[in-house]
């Protein structure tokens, strides 16, 4: 049954840029505060908070529906970057049904490369892993990056980040900065800026909870986690690059449509975690037009859908008590 599913899913992606799939799974301590300053560089602001300095004409248009296979992240060619899947098709790149999180990238602490060693070893035996996503829970920053389609509402004082899979949400204060001391949350204290056709968001303040994690791979986070993402749109010519820098770890290089000439996003982002992380870390995610009307947004309630593999149910949050 676990089979067929991921074949179905390996299908979709191909087909529409992004999939269901099941995978990596963590269980980490969580503070009850986070204060920003303890080793969390907090977001620039552009001119006094709330002074709206920037002129319309100056803000990008990230309007649309943008789309990304899975498992996401697009490593770098060199530096500190994400992990890449060790388990590998005939052709050279990752299978997607086998998720192997390389434990011997530099970039994990000795304790955190345990964590992903033991996920990838369920993974080379093809067995289920819970993660967020499979398992109904919210995906936090930076896992939640790759929740199928993305739309960004921008207004003047905000910017609304939707995430079609199971309806997460985000928000992010525009010219804000943090909050002294930040109550965790499953998607952070997020505040954002523009600088010349970028979007910069900052957040910390991630609650740490029984399935999180960073990536598709089981890299665990603690409170610590800190997290820069910039967005900015690229003709089809820069955007290449992103796609073949994904293409040879995930095989999605037909996202990239040689007659398409509109307009791309690109999502890049640093992470930091002293907890887990030796050294911060950048990688990029480049997104495809999914279309802008109504019917390309399709809803996908993970609810509705909860047997992930064979003989389980994901393990759907419910209330500590009941409501009324």
């Amino acid at each position: 049954m676990r089979r067929l599913m991921a074949e179905r899913d390996e299908r979709r992606e191909q087909s529409n840029g992004f999939a269901v799939a099941e995978f990596p799974f963590g269980i980490h301590a969580c503070g009850s505060c986070v204060t920003p300053a303890v080793g969390q560089a907090v977001a620039p602001t552009v001119g006094p908070a709330g002074s709206g300095e920037e002129s319309a004409a100056s803000i990008p248009d990230f309007s649309g529906f943008w789309v990304h296979g899975l498992p996401g992240f697009e490593p770098l060619p060199s530096g500190p970057t994400a992990l890449v899947n060790r388990s590998r098709r005939p052709n050279g790149t990752g299978d997607i049904l086998k998720l192997v999180g390389d434990y011997t990238n530099p970039i994990l602490k000795p304790e955190a490369a345990e964590v992903v060693k033991r996920h990838s070893e369920l993974g080379l035996k093809g067995i289920g892993d819970p993660n967020p996503r499979n398992q109904c829970w919210p995906g936090g920053v930076p896992f939640v990056f790759t929740n199928g389609p993305t739309q960004l509402l921008q207004q003047p004082d905000k910017v609304t980040i939707l995430y079609s899979y199971d309806h997460q949400v985000r928000r992010v204060r525009l010219n804000q900065p943090h909050s002294a001391q930040v109550t965790p949350s499953w998607y952070g204290d997020s505040v954002g800026h523009y600088e010349g056709d970028s979007l910069v968001i900052d957040t910390v303040g991630v609650k740490v909870g029984r399935y999180s994690m960073i990536d598709w791979y089981g890299t665990p986070h603690t409170e610590a986690l800190h997290v820069v993402e910039r967005y900015r749109m690229l003709d089809s010519e820069a955007a290449k690059e992103g796609f073949e820098r994904d293409a040879k770890q995930h095989n999605v290089a037909q996202a990239m449509n040689p007659n398409y000439r509109g307009k791309y996003l690109q999502l890049q982002f640093t992470v930091e975690d002293k907890g887990v992380f030796a050294m911060p870390w950048t990688a990029t995610m480049t997104y495809r037009s999914g279309g802008s009307g109504p019917a390309d947004w399709e809803e996908e309630a993970c609810a509705e859908n909860i047997q992930w593999y064979s003989g389980k149910d994901a393990d759907v949050p419910r209330a500590d008590k009941p409501d009324f």
